[in-house]
Order: C-alpha cells, then sequence, then structure tokens
C-alpha cells in the first residue's frame, strides 16, 4: 500500500532553531524569543496536531523525546528511520552531528510492543564516515505501488546511496535536482518532501524548482504514466510548506492529506478542489516548528508500514 493509518511521532523538549542544519535547509527562520518558549510553543502545536489526527482515527504512536541528548530536530523522525511492510527498519546517514543523537532504539522496542513485527535493520550510517548521507523519506519520496523512488539531490541527499537503497528495495531510481532562490542565487533545497508530495493517486509538486527541462520532463513523464495528477504548486506556496504534505488513512480507511495551517492557507480555491476530489484534509497551525525548524506536517510524520507480529 502506499499509505499507512499508523504514524510515529516524537514529542520535543530542546525545540529550538538548529544553528547545524540552518546552514542549508534555508527556509529556516530566527524568533525573537527564548529557546524555552519556542519549545513551549512547539510542545503546544505538536499536541494539537496529534489531537487533530486521532480524532480523525489515524493511530499516532507518541514518544518522548530525550532531553539529555539535545536534540532540536528530533520532532521530525522520518530522516533518520523508515519502517517497511517487509519488517524491515531503514536507518539513515544524517547531514547534521547533533541529529544523529537522534536515533534510538527504544522506538523499535516500542513499536513491537505495541505488536508490530521487525525482521530486520538495514543501517546506511556508515556512509556518514565518508560525509556520505541520505536523510530517509526527507530525501526520498516512494511510489510504492509502482516501485519507484523519487530524489531531489543535495547535500543532505547523495545519489550513489539513494542508488543503492534502489538497489536494496527493488526501486527505480528518478533523480534531479530543485532549487530555490536564496540571496538572489539558485541554491539546492535540502529535502526532496518540501517541494514533492506523493499520494495513491496524485502528487503535489512544485515543477519550477526543477531547472534542468530534461529532469523536469522526466518527473512529469514517471507520474503521468503511473497514472498520477499532477497538482502544481509554486514556489511561493511551497515557502509555505504546501508541499510538505502526507497522505494517511483514518477510520474505516478514509483518506486525508495531512499538513499546516499555513500550507492549507497558502492554496488556491482549484488546488483544494483538486486534492479534495481524490481525499479530504487535514490542517492544524505548526508556525513556530515550520519558522525554526525549516519543516511542516510531513517532516514530523514517520510512516509505520511494518506488519503486525
Amino acid at each position: 500500500m502506499q499509505i499507512t493509518n499508523t504514524i510515529l511521532m516524537i514529542r520535543p523538549v530542546a525545540f529550538r532553531k538548529n544553528e547545524e542544519t540552518a546552514v542549508n535547509n534555508y527556509f529556516q527562520e530566527d524568533i525573537a524569543v527564548k529557546d524555552n518558549t519556542i519549545n513551549i510553543r512547539a510542545q503546544n502545536e505538536f499536541d494539537a496536531f496529534v489531537k487533530v489526527l486521532r480524532e480523525h482515527g489515524v493511530h499516532v504512536i507518541v514518544m518522548e523525546d530525550n532531553e539529555k541528548a539535545d536534540t532540536p530536530d528530533s520532532i521530525f523522525p522520518n530522516n533518520w528511520v523508515s519502517f517497511h511492510d517487509s519488517g524491515t527498519v531503514v536507518i539513515y546517514p544524517m547531514f547534521a552531528e547533533n541529529r544523529r543523537r537522534e536515533r534510538r532504539e527504544d522506538v523499535f522496542d516500542t513499536l513491537e510492543k505495541q505488536g508490530f513485527r521487525i525482521d530486520h535493520i538495514v543501517d546506511y550510517t556508515s556512509a556518514e564516515k565518508e560525509g556520505v548521507f541520505l536523510e530517509g523519506t526527507g530525501s526520498i519520496l516512494k511510489d510504492r505501488v509502482n516501485q519507484k523512488a523519487y530524489c531531489a539531490l543535495s547535500e543532505r541527499a547523495h545519489e550513489s546511496l539513494f542508488i543503492e537503497f534502489c538497489e536494496d528495495f527493488d526501486c527505480f531510481p528518478v533523480i534531479f535536482t530543485a532549487y530555490q532562490t536564496v540571496n538572489g542565487k539558485r541554491l539546492p533545497i535540502y529535502h526532496t518532501n518540501v517541494m514533492m508530495a506523493m499520494a495513491e493517486t496524485f502528487a503535489v509538486i512544485c515543477l519550477n524548482t526543477i531547472d534542468d527541462k530534461k529532469e523536469r520532463k522526466n518527473v512529469v513523464n514517471h507520474l503521468k504514466n503511473d497514472g498520477k495528477q499532477i497538482i502544481e504548486i509554486t514556489e511561493t506556496q511551497m515557502h509555505q510548506f504546501a508541499g510538505n504534505m502526507l497522505q494517511v488513512l483514518g477510520r474505516d480507511g478514509q483518506r486525508f492529506m495531512v499538513m499546516s495551517s499555513a500550507a492549507f492557507k497558502s492554496l488556491r480555491p482549484d488546488q483544494i478542489q483538486a486534492i479534495q476530489a481524490h481525499c479530504d484534509i487535514i490542517h492544524s497551525p505548526l508556525d513556530t516548528i515550520e519558522t525554526c525548524g525549516g519543516g511542516s506536517a510531513r517532516c514530523m510524520m514517520a510512516e509505520v508500514f511494518l506488519p503486525k507480529a
């Protein structure tokens, strides 16, 4: 299946603007308040978001961050781990050294206690020694039904490791580079999932970020050939995190596209209508998390596809 009903989320205890990731995450901004105030605001946004998801029948597994680890980006677990329907868990190499402390074995224990089966762990983290990174489903967008994986190359998504991942998981690689304008320069977007979202029957994507016309055409052809409706967003909308969405299963198999309220408010009526032709929309305010963390709703949700024991 392309989507799941079960989501793992990490409640933050030391959330703030991460100085180590800000060097190439151009979505991050400063807020003129103290870090402890920022963390409290982030916790409030997190709790409200979880409440909305659960009200719609999404199974959310919440774990508390470890305060001693000092991990400001722990709220984005999808970058260090992914959980697959084969019973495989994948652990990924991270660009920022302080993000490597987010990796926790007790997450696996919790999932097993909840009745999920883990048969095998694939660990790519040794690539960090060579300065090679691939940050989970931030970097990799899987079309699970069509066995394809999309990746926008950046300092956090290296082509060699992405191809290795595709070989290991029998996926066809769709590779491109996506750019944003920063101080008049076109620089690579740090994660694929801020400019593109993959759903069952459609894809939300900021095609204007793919400057190379051949690469753009290749992405479009793959999506169209697999029967995906392309819902295009602008770069301005992308900066409101309109590309950072995730489709999930709710109560009685109902489909939802999950996004932040900022992303929802940035969409035009025709774009909302296009999404709602496929599924309903859930949104929740994530302003502090988006501003300081440079990530949004999709980044906060690690999908669990593991089989039940």
